[in-house]
């Protein structure tokens, strides 16, 4: 391992917790009843708690860690239109009718997160920047030129084409032949994010329980009226409705979601700070940046346009983080040799949670109400969905999405250890060589 690249004071810990630690809250013993218990404190849990908790149930958000520990506070900063799966797959799948609502809902979860942090007034650096979408090789940027001409009528991203000779303009290298702008996607702080989002929660009266992993829930009574029991290392708990809003985190307690979600580690990398005249050079609009490989990278200049964060996948398999800080570097350097000597203050890793239809999915199973499987684009569609989850619990038809119907599906042989994982990313990797880069 090259230590030359990291700095002195290096942390195998987010960036953003500098300047948005974890919550320090008591961890007293849980109430012995709640209207609403959700499980997981991330961006699901506590927008489905704000609207519990607005709407006059008495919510208590439980989790085995800090509040916010996982991707919630980890990932990129990154919000875009967020469904994976283009029209014309979803359409073969479902038709053509599903298949627009469902990336409808990407659309409108988008334009609500925007909505959402004004209205809130949450202080969390939220820009709407547009993104770069860089082609890795000209096949690529041949297949998002045509994508342009295939978007379904209302469903318009306002997106064009860069071609290489003009890229410059959007990011300082060469790496990429061309891309594509969509100029609607966001940044934000997530930590701030998160922390706006839990002080609304604490204002409408939810009750949080950081550190209080819950060990079984268990039904109460015949059918779905009689509510859950729910035991926790500090006490057991009733509560008349169960939230599972635990994403890429998603373990043995609740085993059908267990098995539909596919945990995948995420890492990144935070830069020493840089001067301005350089960031100015390798990110000269302040966009989102990421490409079309299958192994995507995604990178941006911090709120503050000092560092560069960049982040990706660098193993096939689960490795600590400070392994993964030459390989991101070294990928960093690919994209923007001139920060080769660049060094790392931060590095770290968060699980996203992956589903095997690359779609999110909410609803409720034996009872449990549950929203998770972002694949990578939590932001908003965390957010989002754990709002309509919330709204869902309180019987609003509001809370209805276009996802409905769908089905959660899973695999054969599949029981929440992702062992296909390495095979995959072996061969995307194959993939991405081909034709990539100069």
């Amino acid at each position: 391992m090259n230590e030359s690249l990291f700095a002195p004071g290096y942390k195998s810990a987010p960036y953003w917790w500098e300047r948005t630690p974890r919550p320090e809250l008591p961890q007293a013993a849980p109430p012995e009843r709640a209207e609403v218990a959700i499980v997981g404190s991330g961006y699901t849990g506590l927008s489905a708690a704000i609207q519990t908790a607005r709407g006059g149930r008495h919510t208590l958000v439980l989790d085995s860690e800090d509040v916010g520990w996982g991707c919630s506070s980890r990932n990129g900063g990154q919000i875009g239109t967020s469904i994976k799966p283009e029209y014309q797959t979803l359409a073969a799948r479902h038709g053509g009718e599903t298949a627009l609502r469902i990336l409808r809902e990407g659309h409108n979860a988008l334009d609500w997160i925007g909505d959402f942090v004004a209205a809130e007034g949450i202080n969390c650096d939220f820009k709407r920047v547009g993104r770069f979408h860089g082609a890795h090789n000209p096949a690529s940027y041949e297949k998002l030129a045509k994508s342009l001409t295939q978007q379904p009528e209302g469903l318009e991203t306002g997106a064009h084409m860069v071609p290489r000779a003009e890229q410059h303009g959007e990011i300082g290298t060469d790496f990429y032949h061309g891309g594509m702008v969509l100029p609607r996607h966001c940044a934000l702080d997530p930590a701030r994010y998160h922390q706006g989002l839990l002080d609304r929660a604490m204002a409408a009266g939810v009750e949080v329980a950081p550190r209080c992993a819950v060990t079984a829930i268990e039904r109460v009574g015949p059918g779905d009226g009689g509510g859950f029991r729910l035991q926790t290392v500090r006490g057991s708990i009733e509560a008349r409705e169960v939230v599972v809003a635990t994403n890429g985190y998603t373990g043995g307690l609740t085993p059908w979601q267990r098995r539909r979600v596919i945990p995948i580690g995420s890492y990144m990398i935070a830069t020493e700070p840089l001067p301005e005249t350089q960031i100015d050079r390798v990110m000269p609009r302040d966009r989102v940046l990421s490409d079309s490989r299958k192994l995507v990278y995604y990178y941006r200049a911090s709120p503050d346009r000092r560092r560069v964060l960049f982040g990706g996948r660098v193993s096939a398999r689960e490795i600590d983080p400070r392994i993964g800080v030459p390989r991101l570097h070294a990928e960093m350097t690919r994209i923007f040799p001139e920060l080769a000597e660049t060094r790392v203050t931060h590095g770290w890793k968060g699980f996203v949670g992956y589903t095997f239809d690359t779609l999110p999915h909410l609803g409720r199973h034996d009872g449990i109400h549950y929203a998770m499987g972002y694949c990578g684009s939590g932001i908003s569609l965390a957010s989002y969905f754990g709002a309509r989850i919330g709204q869902q619990v309180l019987g609003r038809a509001e809370g209805r999405t276009g996802l409905e119907g769908l089905g959660f599906p899973g695999r054969p042989y599949y029981w929440g250890w992702p062992w296909f994982l390495g095979s995959a990313i072996r061969y995307y990797r194959w993939h991405d060589s081909l034709g990539a880069g100069r």
